[in-house]
């Protein structure tokens, strides 16, 4: 396993100390740790919170869940490897990250994949023998057992020009997370793609290092990328997709009871995750409107799409090139599940 640094060590050691603190009238109650990816107020920090009251009433006060919101315990990377080694319980993964350990998890990044009906996606992310299986089994290789997948809302560009084809991002560079998938994808839009983490988007933004970003609503929103950008464009491409992740090892060496209740919790909370990430950037958005009025919403056509979507389809070749053959079965089988469901 990966040694953490003596840095991580620090922080998580100081994290532990003031659980304990914090716990000390709870002392008989089992403690699990959340971390998250994303702030307090965040999708991530709703399903989180909703799971802490779950499970915490289900126990009848046995078991305590405390949530860390973003950078209380590192970057993305850290957590996934916090909950591999055993540290933390649960936290949530960027598809984009866990592709370096389960190839199928890249597919997410391919645009146009998934179903513009919720209900159909609610299904395939929750259900899917593609991803609960071959998947799953690949992310189990390190320690990880994936939980459930669900998405944040509609992936929206911030640039300061209006983008409505292929052409117009010639020379604008777009934020991408570290993924060899997403940094292909913005080529085959026209776009310069300049991987950053994620807590450097708003000063680069404002810096001009970079030019635009994508994200859902909520996030742009709660991390104010709408300052620094004056163009919020839908174009349909993608939904932020994000997995509930566990440590393996942990898991099955739970009690029966207590397995039971965390599979039982996360099926309960599927449902409540799509209504309320909808609920959320519904919100933000009024918030942003509210905050900068004069902000440009800019929302594609079908045609407009179509020339998007068009472009990107060099993509699909492009994952099994960067990925494997794994992921290319895997993007198959996806678009055959989501064709049926779509049928129903």
């Amino acid at each position: 396993m990966s040694t953490l640094s003596t840095l991580k060590k620090m922080v998580l050691t100081a994290a532990m100390g003031l659980t304990l603190i914090g716990h000390a009238s709870l002392a008989a109650a089992e403690e699990w740790k959340f971390a998250l990816e994303e702030v307090s107020g965040s999708v991530q920090d709703a399903y989180a919170q909703k799971f802490k009251q779950l499970i915490e009433e289900k126990s009848g006060g046995k078991i305590s869940v405390t949530v860390y919101p973003y950078g209380a315990l590192g970057e993305s990377e850290d957590l996934t490897e916090l909950v591999a080694n055993g540290v933390l319980q649960f936290t949530h993964g960027s598809t984009g990250i866990l592709g370096s350990t389960a190839p199928g998890m890249q597919v997410f990044s391919v645009p146009y994949l998934l179903s513009q009906d919720n209900a159909v996606n609610l299904k395939l992310l929750t259900e899917s023998p593609t991803i609960y299986g071959p998947v799953a089994d690949k992310l189990k290789t390190r320690n990880l057992r994936l939980l459930s997948m669900y998405p944040e809302g509609d992936m929206v560009w911030t640039t300061n020009k209006v983008v409505r084809k292929p052409a117009d991002f010639a020379n604008v560079k777009m934020r991408v997370m570290a993924s060899p998938m997403l940094v292909e994808t913005y080529k085959s839009f026209g776009a310069v793609p300049t991987p950053l983490p994620y807590s450097e988007v708003y000063g680069a933004l404002q810096l001009k290092m970079i030019d635009g970003q994508e994200n859902p609503v909520f996030a742009i929103e709660e991390m104010k990328f709408y300052e620094v950008n004056d163009v919020m464009t839908w174009s349909g491409h993608q939904q932020f997709t994000v997995a509930v992740l566990s440590s393996e090892s942990w898991y099955q060496g739970l009690p029966a009871e207590q397995r039971a209740l965390i599979d039982e919790t996360v099926e309960e909370l599927a449902p409540y995750i799509f209504e309320t990430q909808a609920k959320y950037n519904d919100e933000r958005l009024e918030k942003i409107k509210q905050a900068k009025p004069g902000i440009q919403l800019v929302r594609l056509t079908e045609d407009e799409q179509a020339a998007f979507r068009k472009a990107s389809q060099p993509m699909r070749e492009k994952l099994v090139q960067l990925a494997g053959p794994e992921a290319g079965s895997v993007l198959k089988a996806l678009e055959q599940e989501i064709m049926e469901l779509e049928k129903q």
